[in-house]
C-alpha cells in the first residue's frame, strides 16, 4: 500500500473509533446500565438495525472465505446469501414478534421463560463455546490472513491489531457503539467491496467491465450453477487433492433441506444477530430493519463471490505461471489456496482505491468481532454471572463484568486463531462446525414457538444430544454432506422432542406454552411489499442460474 492508501485506512480507523466513543458516551448524571450496554437503550431505528445486521454478518468469512469458495465452486456458494434473505422474512414474520413480546436480553433468557433454567444454562454454555472458538477465532484468522498477504504483517501482529481496533470502542460503548458504527461500516463495506469487484471484472475483461462479466460466463461456465448433482464439480480439498463440491452444497438440500436449519439458527436464534432486533424502538422498526437487511443480502454475492470467480479465471488464463497465481500459492506447500483469492485481488487495486477496499474489509472484520464479543459478554453476564455467580449484582457491576468478558473472549480467540492456517475454505469450516449445534437450537425454538406441549425435558434432550449425535454421524457417514447431516439430526431430535413431550401427561396443560395468534403475527404493508419483492428476486435468481 502507498502513503495515500495508509492515509485512507487510518482515516477510517479514526472515524470508527471517534463515532463509537461519541454515540456511547455517558450522559451527564446517567451512568450506563445493562439495558444501555447490552440493548443500546432499545433505541435503534430500522435503517440502523438493517445496516448493523449486515455489518455484523458480513466479515472476513464472507470477503475471504466466500470469495475462496467462489474461486473453488463458483456462484453456488451464493445460496448462503440468497437463502438468508428468504430466512430473514421468516424471522421477521414469526420469530421477532415472540421475542420482543417477552422483553428478553438474550436467547438463553427466552429459553428459561419457555422451558426452564437447565435449558437456558446448557444452551448458554454451547453458544459461548461456538462464539469464542469458532466465530471469533475464524474471523480473526481470516482477517489476519489478509493483513499478512497484502501488507506482509506477521500473523500474530495482525491478530492483535484487529482485536485492538474492535476493543477500543466496543468494550467501552457496548451495543450502542457497535450498532451505530455499523451504519458507517456498511457504507465502507459496500463501496469498497464493489470497487474490488469492478477491478476484478476489469482485469478479466481487459479494461472492459461488461466484457469481463461476459468472460466469466464464457470461460468458467461450470462456476455458474446454483444446484449441484453428485460428481458434477470437484474442488480443492486444501491438501493438494480434490473433493466433490456436492459434499458442501448437496443439490436441492440448499433449498428445501438442511440449509434452512443453518439459516434459521443463524438469523433467528443467534444472539449477535437477534440482539439488534431486541434493541429496536418497536416491533415494526425491527421488521423493517429485517427487510432492509434482506435486500442487502441479495447484493452480497456481487461483492463477495464474483471476485472469487474472477480470480479463478485469471489463474486459468495465466496457466499456473503468472504473478497472480504466485500470490495465491502457499509458499510452504506450493498449493494454490482458494482463500487467498480476495487478498491477491486487493494487491492489484490502484493507489487510493486499495486503501478504500482495505478499509471495507477491515470494516467487515471489526464490526463482526465487536458484535460477537458484545454478544458473548451479554450471554455470560446475563445468563451465567447474574444467575449463578452474583445474583444481586448492581447495574454498574453487570456492565463491568461484560467488559471483562469481552476482553477475555478476544484474548482466547487470538491465541487459537493461528491454528486455522491448515484450512483451504475457512467458510465451509465455520458452517460445518456451527452445524453441530444448529439442529438442536432450531428444534428447541421451533417447537417452543409452535407446539405448546413441548416440555423442558424434551428441549434439554435436544440441547444435550445435538453435538454428540452430529459428531457420531460425521464418523459413521463421512460421505454424507454436512448440510444433509444437519437435516437428519434435526429430524431425529424433532422425533425425540415429540415422543418425550407426549410421554409427559402434564404437557397437555403446559403453563409455559406460547400462544401465537393472528394478531401477534400481523405485519405492516411495508414489510409485506418488501417480502414479496425479495421472494420474487430470489425465485428469479435460482431460475436463471439453476
Amino acid at each position: 500500500m502507498t502513503q495515500l492508501d495508509y492515509i485512507v485506512f487510518i482515516g477510517y480507523c479514526i472515524t470508527i473509533i471517534a463515532i463509537g466513543l461519541w454515540v456511547s458516551r455517558e450522559k451527564k448524571g446517567h451512568e450506563k446500565d445493562s439495558k444501555d450496554y447490552f440493548l443500546a437503550s432499545q433505541s435503534l431505528p430500522w435503517w440502523a438495525i438493517g445496516a448493523s445486521l449486515i455489518a455484523s454478518n458480513i466479515s472476513a468469512e464472507q470477503f475471504i472465505g466466500m470469495s475462496g469458495s467462489g474461486f473453488a465452486m463458483g456462484l453456488a456458494i451464493s445460496t448462503y446469501e440468497w437463502m438468508a434473505a428468504a430466512t430473514l422474512l421468516v424471522v421477521g414474520k414469526f420469530f421477532l414478534p415472540v421475542f420482543l413480546k417477552t422483553g428478553i436480553y438474550t436467547m438463553p433468557q427466552f429459553l428459561e421463560s419457555r422451558y426452564d433454567s437447565r435449558v437456558r444454562t446448557t444452551m448458554a454454555v454451547f453458544w459461548l463455546l461456538v462464539y469464542v472458538f469458532v466465530n471469533l477465532t475464524s474471523v480473526l484468522y481470516l482477517g489476519a490472513l489478509t493483513l499478512h498477504t497484502v501488507l506482509d504483517v506477521p500473523m500474530i501482529y495482525a491478530v492483535i491489531g484487529l482485536s485492538a481496533l474492535a476493543i477500543v470502542y466496543s468494550i467501552y460503548g457496548g451495543l450502542m457503539a457497535v450498532a451505530w458504527t455499523d451504519v458507517v461500516q456498511v457504507v465502507f463495506l459496500v463501496a469498497g467491496g464493489l470497487a474490488t469487484t469492478y477491478l476484478a471484472l476489469d482485469l478479466v475483461g481487459g479494461g472492459d467491465v461488461l466484457a469481463g462479466l461476459a468472460a466469466l460466463r464464457q470461460k468458467a461456465p461450470e462456476h455458474f450453477h446454483m444446484i449441484f448433482s453428485e460428481g458434477q464439480m470437484m474442488i480443492p480439498d486444501g491438501s493438494g487433492g480434490k473433493k466433490d463440491a456436492y459434499l458442501d452444497l448437496p443439490g436441492l438440500s440448499v433449498l428445501i433441506g438442511g440449509m434452512w436449519i443453518a439459516n434459521l439458527n443463524y438469523w433467528g436464534c443467534n444472539q449477535y444477530i437477534t440482539q439488534r432486533a431486541l434493541a429496536a424502538k418497536s416491533l415494526d422498526e425491527a421488521q423493517k430493519g429485517v427487510i432492509f437487511a434482506g435486500f442487502l443480502k441479495l447484493l452480497m454475492p456481487l461483492i463477495v463471490v464474483v471476485p472469487g470467480i474472477a480470480a479463478y479465471v485469471v489463474v486459468m488464463q495465466e496457466g499456473g505461471a503468472g504473478t497472480f497465481t504466485t500470490a495465491m500459492t502457499d509458499a510452504a506447500t506450493g498449493i494454490v489456496k482458494s482463500d487467498k483469492a480476495y487478498p491477491a485481488l486487493l494487491n492489484l487495486l490502484p493507489v487510493g482505491l486499495k486503501g478504500v477496499a482495505f478499509a471495507a474489509l477491515a470494516a467487515a472484520i471489526v464490526s463482526s468481532l465487536a458484535s460477537m464479543a458484545n454478544s458473548t459478554a451479554t450471554i455470560f453476564t446475563m445468563d451465567l454471572y447474574k444467575n449463578f455467580i452474583n445474583p444481586k449484582a448492581s447495574e454498574a457491576n453487570l456492565v463491568k463484568t461484560g467488559r471483562i468478558v469481552a476482553l477475555a473472549a478476544f484474548a482466547i480467540a487470538a491465541i487459537v486463531a493461528p491454528a486455522l492456517g491448515a484450512l483451504d475454505q475457512a467458510f465451509q469450516f465455520i458452517q460445518e462446525y456451527t452445524g453441530f449445534v444448529s439442529p438442536g437450537v432450531v428444534a428447541i425454538f421451533l417447537f417452543g414457538f409452535f407446539w405448546k406441549r413441548t416440555t423442558a425435558n424434551a428441549a434439554l434432550f435436544a440441547a444435550i444430544t445435538t453435538i454428540p449425535l452430529s459428531a457420531l454421524l460425521k464418523q459413521l457417514l463421512p460421505a454424507l454432506p454436512f448440510i444433509d447431516r444437519m437435516g437428519v439430526v434435526f429430524l431425529v431430535l424433532a422425533a425425540g422432542i415429540i415422543i418425550i413431550s407426549l410421554m409427559d401427561s402434564r404437557s397437555k396443560d403446559n403453563p409455559k406454552g406460547i400462544t401465537v395468534d393472528a394478531a401477534l403475527l400481523r405485519t405492516s404493508t411495508t414489510f409485506n411489499i418488501g417480502a414479496m419483492l425479495i421472494a420474487g428476486a430470489i425465485a428469479a435468481l435460482y431460475i436463471i442460474f439453476w
